[in-house]
């Protein structure tokens, strides 16, 4: 099989029992204090939040599986500008965005020790502002997620609620279907910020800020019940391929 197009990984691992107990069984998700939640974090280090100062969309979570190679190819500039950002999602809120800077004020792409700083330094402190009790926290397998410092950094906030590859509760690996990050908010914002043509990353930035902070509380609401949707079906169907009802927000 060639992959094309949305890249979605099926297999009948793809649900862990651990995990079932995280949704929320039958109810809509209005109260956060009631119910264990999850929140789901994301950055650019797998280019699932690049976003390119002349419109570029990576197409890396966007694929599909096809018998045959449709020998396609698509040219991209070198070194394109791009500011790289990280968000956390939950049904209460979103927490960043977060741009990865150095001292000057210049863009960079992210390591372990950029992304340690920024859960302490930044996260932590802005997690601390949220009256939320038996918080899970889930995230991709990128490297500087899951070296064991990153996870031991984890723990002391979360303890054994972290679901992600090498974490307490393991994450199925390119499982874009299943994070809301990657199908829906990186997208939303994207369809959004590029809307007056920015010429300048501030500018970029300044547009990206503005998208992120207008969501409303009722559209998290229901993305995270519709996140719940797919889990029900990857759980009954034992990981066989989603219909399409359930990409609709």
């Amino acid at each position: 099989m060639y992959p094309t197009g949305s890249y979605r990984c099926w297999s009948n691992e793809v649900f862990n029992l651990r995990m079932a107990r995280l949704i929320h069984q039958k109810e809509p998700v209005n109260s956060l204090k009631n119910h264990s939640h999850v929140i789901f974090c994301s950055h650019s280090q797998s280019d699932e939040a690049h976003f390119w100062l002349n419109g570029y969309v990576n197409k890396q979570n966007c694929r599909n599986w096809s018998e045959a190679n449709p020998q396609v190819y698509v040219e991209t500039p070198l070194h394109p500008e791009k500011l790289t950002v990280w968000c956390a999602l939950w049904a209460g809120g979103i927490i960043g965005p977060y741009f990865f800077k150095n001292d000057e004020g210049h863009n960079f792409t992210v390591n372990g020790d950029r992304y340690r700083a920024m859960i302490t330094n930044f996260f932590i402190p802005e997690l601390n502002n949220h009256d939320v009790q038996e918080l899970w926290f889930q995230q991709d397998g990128a490297t500087c997620h899951t070296a064991r410092a990153t996870i031991d950094l984890l723990k002391d906030t979360f303890g054994d609620r972290i679901i992600s590859r090498f974490g307490p509760v393991n994450w199925p690996p390119r499982s874009c279907d299943l994070t809301p990050l990657d199908y829906f908010l990186w997208g939303y914002v994207k369809s959004l910020v590029y809307a007056d043509k920015p010429q300048k990353l501030n500018h970029l930035e300044d547009n990206i800020g503005r998208v992120i902070a207008d969501i409303r509380p009722q559209m998290l609401e229901k993305v995270i019940e519709n996140w719940t949707s797919r889990l029900h079906y990857i759980r009954a169907s034992r990981g066989s391929p989603m219909p399409g009802i359930l990409f609709k927000m």
